[in-house]
């Protein structure tokens, strides 16, 4: 299977957009398609075996568009200086014919109108009568057929009307091609503000590295550089690709892939990320990652694919959008038909008729919700969140509940032994059993535990039938004396017959009252020790739950803990409910018992054992320094880790649904409203095309809101 995007070239409107989506959607081996009209990007997958690209590119090409070759000559900016040319060309030949409605000119002068108008309409506006062409052939029609066809039917109508004597009018024509080409030299303006985000991003990238080459430095393309490779980065220079400092100390700003604002400290053994900036110190750096699999060129792949992609809301416009000139079409016939039928004045009839096929906009319904998902996703970059797709935008403003993994979500994941009970054993026996336990597990509390061990020079002994437990410990024999030996928690000590002594059990309270977690060891039947750790808490974790609570969000901790340290952290925190002795497996199972109380959860997670939970919840929100089966699973990613951007994810994601139901109304008012009036011959088709075009802008100029 396999992943394309490309440029198409042509589309005027959002029906050019599902003109297109349409032929891709009916190639054979084409699994999904998607044509934005506001990037004027296709995204479509497709299996192989079954079709090439040629195949796609002609099915393009036989609807009458094309396919970008050269990015030069494409893009917001390239179609706004354009349409500029057009509407300077089209406003200087017909500055002339306007003043024409003031004066009453000569034979002569109406004369020099009209062939002013033939150039206005037929050259400035060519573009217009090109593309109607174009989609007639194949009996498509889009907002450029619409557009063609009242220009043309004004500019012959007042030909006609110049040699029988009667009035014409050659401005209503001319005008109509100013407005609409001023009108699209600033939708292209504001689409192009709206698709900066890309263009930052891209702009980051390093263009050349110094790579050193047994011990020499050398000046290399970044496309030069292999995985492995050394390089020497300076200060004030960027960090060329994704890599581990293997020489060095500085100071690194990541701001453009964080949005953290503060410079990070880094030195040996620490990674590096691609376009960073080094502020101070020099670091020898090795590659590690390149290409697509850069931290950059992920959040530039995930921007991208949530540009391309639509919310739920949008599909109603898309079938609007299918149908809608067409249905037009058959207003202004019938339009024309009912005037000519009471007034009999072909003159009369005309007007209302040009008006209906001018004011009417498809383009208005095509931009509401795709500009201001790519303005989101865009400003979401910015801040270091990563917005997967327009789904997520539209779920976000739904979320009432947010339920958090502990440890390295609200904790740092990094815990700490606090302190030490020994019960009637020696301390140094029990540091050498629990040591021994611990060596071979990955899990934070033992590598927690095995620090504090080797702190203490503990030894080790050697150990038979090693098991891991999920959720609760590690239980081993010991290969010398054949006994039983335990680290974990209650739940585990329960489970295995381990008497835990009044003594042990008032320790572990006293620790778990504070919100540490509490870990005990076993000799046989019999509980020996516990330690105790304590995993801090992330110094935004209060604040982001604050931030929760005042957008009216319930906030709730799921954590392996038990009851008392669940009790504390939540009290510490401010949290409003919490789940205690919460296996990895269980996470799932309680996030979707609270969505059949009627809540509409986000879970936010770091873990592989988060990932069921993720997919479980209405809205997952994975946090950018866990695990990639985490953030393959997210809705949303937390580039940092810092869950203070969970209020600010969803603050975003909040007020672009509100603006993009306003567009959408608005698009949806303003054809409902003004179609009928034009009808009724109640709007000239002059102020026609410039309500039209300002239908556009103001959908456009709306969506920018959500940078801010």
């Amino acid at each position: 299977m396999e992943k394309i995007n490309f440029k198409i070239s042509g589309m005027t409107c959002a029906s050019c957009a599902k003109i297109n989506e349409s032929v891709l959607s009916d190639l054979k081996g084409v699994l999904s398609a998607n044509v934005n009209y506001a990037n004027g990007t296709a995204y479509v997958e497709f299996d192989e075996t079954a079709l090439s690209f040629d195949d796609i590119k002609k099915a393009v090409r036989s609807a009458g568009y094309d396919i970008v070759t050269d990015e030069s000559k494409s893009g917001p900016e390239y179609e706004a200086r354009k349409y500029f040319h057009r509407f300077l060309m089209s406003a200087i030949l017909g500055a002339p014919v306007f003043v024409t409605m003031f004066v009453m000119g000569s034979y002569a002068l109406n004369l020099a109108a009209m062939i002013l108008s033939v150039f206005v309409v037929l050259i400035a506006g060519r573009h217009f009568h090109i593309s109607f062409v174009k989609k007639l052939s194949h009996l498509q029609f889009n907002m450029d057929s619409l557009i063609s066809i009242g220009t043309l039917t004004a500019l012959i109508y007042s030909i006609w009307a110049l040699f029988a004597g009667k009035e014409s009018y050659f401005e209503t024509a001319v005008l109509i091609v100013v407005f609409i080409n001023l009108g699209k030299w600033l939708e292209h303006k504001s689409k192009g503000k709206a698709s900066q985000a890309i263009k930052k991003l891209l702009e980051l990238q390093v263009k050349k590295a110094v790579r050193i080459v047994d011990g020499k430095e050398e000046e290399v393309d970044i496309e030069d550089l292999r995985v492995g490779d050394i390089v020497l980065i300076r200060s004030g220079e960027k960090v060329p690709l994704d890599g581990k400092i293997i020489d060095g100390e500085a100071s690194l700003d990541e701001a453009m892939l964080t949005g953290e604002s503060m410079p990070v400290y880094k030195n040996v053994s620490d990674d590096v990320f691609g376009s960073t900036i080094n502020l101070d110190g020099q670091l020898k750096v090795k590659i590690s990652k390149m290409g697509k699999d850069t931290v950059l060129a992920q959040i530039i792949q995930m921007v991208e694919n949530a540009q391309s992609s639509k919310a739920p809301i949008q599909h109603l416009a898309d079938k609007v959008s299918g149908v809608f000139v067409p249905i037009i079409l058959g207003i202004a016939a019938v339009t024309f038909i009912i005037w000519y039928a009471i007034t009999g004045d072909i003159e009369a009839s005309i007007l209302p008729t040009v008006a209906v096929l001018i004011i009417a906009c498809p383009c208005a319904l095509g931009l509401a919700t795709p500009t201001a998902i790519m303005v989101a996703s865009g400003a979401g970059a910015n801040m270091g969140i990563l917005i997967k797709n327009g789904e997520t935008l539209e779920k976000s403003g739904k979320v009432n509940m947010v339920v958090f993994d502990k440890t390295g979500t609200l904790t740092e994941g990094k815990p700490k032994v606090t302190d030490i009970f020994v019960d009637d054993f020696p301390e140094e026996k029990f540091l050498k059993v629990s040591h021994s336990l611990v060596v071979s597990s990955h899990h934070p509390l033992s590598r927690a535990i095995g620090l504090y061990a080797q702190s203490k020079d503990a030894g080790l002994t050697e150990l038979d039938g090693f098991k891991e437990k999920g959720g609760m410990g590690l239980i081993a024999k010991c290969k010398a004396h054949n006994t039983s030996l335990a680290l974990g928690n209650d739940k585990l000590m329960e489970e295995i017959g381990v008497k835990i002594s009044a003594n042990l059990k008032a320790a572990a309270d006293k620790f778990a009252s504070k919100g540490q977690t509490v870990s005990f060891v076993s000799h046989g039947d019999k509980a020996i020790g516990l330690f105790a750790i304590r995993d801090t808490s992330k110094s935004t974790a209060k604040d982001a739950i604050s931030s929760l609570h005042k957008m009216g969000i319930e906030v709730v901790l799921l954590t392996g803990d038990n009851e008392k340290t669940a009790a504390a952290i939540s009290e510490e925190l401010g949290i409003d409910k919490y789940f205690a002795g919460v296996l990895p497996g269980g996470k799932s199972d309680i996030v979707k018992s609270l969505q059949a109380d009627g809540k509409f959860v986000a879970f936010v997670g770091d873990g592989i054992n988060d990932a069921p939970a993720l997919a479980q919840s209405n809205l997952g929100i994975a946090i950018g320094t866990g695990t990639d089966v985490a953030i393959e699973t997210g809705d949303m990613v937390l580039v940092k880790g810092d869950v203070q951007k969970v209020a600010s994810a969803i603050k975003l994601s909040r007020k672009t649904y509100s603006i993009i139901k306003q567009n959408l109304f608005w698009a949806f008012f303003y054809n409902i409203i003004f179609v009928p009036v034009a009808a009724l011959g109640f709007l000239q088709p002059i102020f026609g095309s410039l309500a039209m075009s300002f239908s556009s802008i103001s959908v456009v100029s709306n969506s920018l809101r959500a940078r801010k």
